[in-house]
């Protein structure tokens, strides 16, 4: 079974964490010092030696050279400050984790590892994890991805035109046709860096790049050089689809083939370098299974109760299995004003359209049956599938993707520049 990767994380802290961190044991022995202030917040030495030890055990996991004691702990100091400023960001906006959703999340990781939820602490705990640590570095990953979503992602628009012209491009190119597992490095300049900025930026680039070419290990340019997170863990990006690559990798991917890396290539947020470590093909054409559904649906209150509920639903099945129209007695029984109005039906629907309970009886229910009342957290129901096609879905998967990849395109700088200003923006003071 593969490991699971552990997330680099840090929690949020009180102010009043600053006064306390430092403390002494009963023996006069300093049990944890502040490695950084930040704002009002801090990060403490324990975290970062913490981190730096993940950071050395994975290394020598996977025979990767580190950089000097000094050099990996400036680094990792400067990504734990960072991770704090966008922590407070999030508290100041509001972005709080249920319980539910990272339960959900922590399942999807069981799953992916062919485990039981249940059993998730135990396996981490074989890894040398500590599953509460685990479980508090994954609610702050879900907190910086919703963050993100808002600060960055929902900024990034996309026009018509660019869609248009990403869909013109798809049909002779062979990259977004392909997927890749590749590598990647940034070496940054500033927030509105000057000519001297991007000449300095470029002579380490052109640096880094010679040594690869002399032979040296991509991982560990990117952990030494690299002025993004992921540079910790070797540059590392995963599989990625090509019609969803930045367009600043997907021009270049393609020539590269397996194994090889790119020229230094020059953005706004300073001078990257690419390796393709794999290449696979992908499908052309995408089909789904879709069903066309319509419901009746009563929703409880003061008034109705939940029998009371189930008991309209059942006249209005007989109604309907007497011979009135579905269509009319939508209309004046089911509470769902966005499809009462068309006689009920939903239209043609894809997979995971709808919440567990209703997608569950839609699915096994036979066509033109109306199913008897059941119960979802919306209300309780009863629905009939009128038919079922499978459906070439290939043009709303390219306008999708096409969405997807424009983002893409700007959203590496976006998120570069967005991460630069509000670390500048924040107070710190290093006290290591």
């Amino acid at each position: 079974m593969n490991k699971i990767k552990y997330l680099i994380a840090l929690s949020s802290l009180l102010p009043a964490a600053i006064y306390a961190a430092e403390e002494l044991s009963e023996t006069g022995e300093m049990l944890d010092g502040i490695a950084a202030v930040v704002n009002d917040g801090v990060v403490l030495k324990s975290q970062l030696k913490r981190q730096i030890d993940r950071i050395i055990v994975r290394a020598n996991e996977q025979g990767m050279k580190l950089p000097p004691q000094d050099v990996l702990e400036e680094q990792v100091l400067e990504q734990l400050i960072t991770e704090e400023v966008q922590m407070q960001r999030a508290s100041r906006v509001g972005i709080e984790i249920s319980d539910q959703i990272l339960n959900s999340a922590l399942k999807r990781i069981a799953e992916q590892n062919g485990i039981r939820f249940e059993d998730l602490p135990e396996m981490l705990r074989k890894e040398g994890v500590d599953y509460g640590e685990y479980r508090r570095d994954m609610r702050t990953q879900l907190v910086l991805e919703q963050l993100r979503q808002i600060d960055v992602v929902g900024r990034i628009s996309v026009a018509p035109r660019e869609i248009e012209q990403c869909i013109a491009d798809l049909e002779d190119n062979v990259v977004v046709n392909s997927e890749y597992n590749l590598s990647h490095l940034l070496i940054s300049v500033p927030d509105s860096a000057t000519a001297e900025d991007y000449a300095e930026a470029e002579a380490e680039a052109d640096e880094v790049y010679q040594k690869l070419l002399d032979g040296a290990d991509f991982a560990e340019m990117a952990i030494r050089h690299s002025d993004i997170a992921s540079g910790l863990e070797g540059g590392r990006m995963g599989w990625r689809k090509g019609s969803q690559l930045p367009t600043l990798f997907s021009d270049v991917v393609g020539p590269l083939g397996a194994g090889k890396f790119s020229k230094p290539i020059r953005a706004v947020s300073g001078f990257h370098i690419v390796k393709v470590n794999e290449v696979r093909g992908t499908l052309e054409r995408s089909e789904i299974k879709q069903k066309e559904v319509r419901h009746i649906l009563v929703m409880p209150n003061e008034i109705i109760d939940n029998e009371t509920a189930q008991q309209k639903l059942r006249d209005a099945r007989a109604r309907i299995l007497a011979g009135e129209s579905f269509a009319e007695v939508a209309k004046l029984v089911s509470d769902d004003t966005g499809s009462a109005n068309n006689g009920g039906t939903m239209g043609w629907v894809n997979p995971g359209s709808f919440v567990p309970e209703f997608e569950k009886v839609a699915d096994e229910i036979e066509i033109g049956t109306l199913s008897e009342p059941f119960q979802t957290r919306f209300g309780w129901h009863i629905l009939e599938v009128t038919d079922r096609r499978t459906y070439d879905n290939t043009e709303e998967v390219k306008e999708r993707n096409c969405v997807e990849r424009v983002r893409n395109s700007k959203l590496a700088d976006e998120s570069e520049l967005w991460v630069r200003r509000i670390r500048d923006e924040a107070f710190v003071e290093k006290r290591i």
